[in-house]
């Protein structure tokens, strides 16, 4: 198979088959790109993660141009972008048409709250094994510290907050 078809199929899969956003993707990139493939390493995949975190747009989506990137260059990025914005676009584009017609079933309304209490725990699992790896010494506990207090109990900006702990770890 073309690397690019491998990789638009690859993740246009993972698009598919996971609800919930970007966060909600992580460990399902980590499984494929990491494990299966062999394409990144986690550390790899981590320091994409942050990046893709940094910069202006949905996470998603960011985290796939720049892991297609890695992978196979510029070309990587437009297809890995593209298998990651496909699947999402093409089921938005089916459940608009019908949406409001079932929104208020009950039935719905009960598989609504059971999807979103799986992808809380997805999320916290990807922020679990994201952490593991990320905070190494007592620094980046003191980091990671200061960041979650600031940004659960002040409510300050996440940007004022990633760049602080960019200056923080320059110095």
């Amino acid at each position: 198979m073309p690397k690019n078809l491998e990789l638009f199929l690859t993740f246009a899969r993972i698009s598919a088959s996971c609800f919930g956003g970007g966060y909600a993707m992580l460990p399902f990139f980590q499984r494929e790109l990491v494990l299966k493939k062999k394409w990144l390493t986690d550390e790899q995949l981590l320091d994409l993660t942050a990046v893709a975190q940094c910069t202006p747009g949905v996470i998603a989506v960011n985290t796939a141009t720049f892991c297609g990137y890695r992978v196979y260059g510029f070309r990587g990025a437009v297809f890995a972008t593209l298998g990651v914005l496909f699947p999402p676009i093409l089921i938005v584009l089916v459940i608009s048409a019908f949406f409001w017609s079932f929104a208020e079933n009950p039935w719905v309304q009960y598989a609504l709250t059971g999807v979103r209490a799986c992808v809380c725990a997805l999320i916290i699992n990807s922020a679990i094994k994201l952490g593991k790896k990320a905070i190494l010494d007592v620094p980046a506990f003191l980091v990671f510290l200061v960041v979650f207090l600031l940004a659960a109990f002040v409510g300050l900006s996440p940007a004022i907050l990633v760049i602080c702990a960019g200056c923080f770890g320059l110095a």
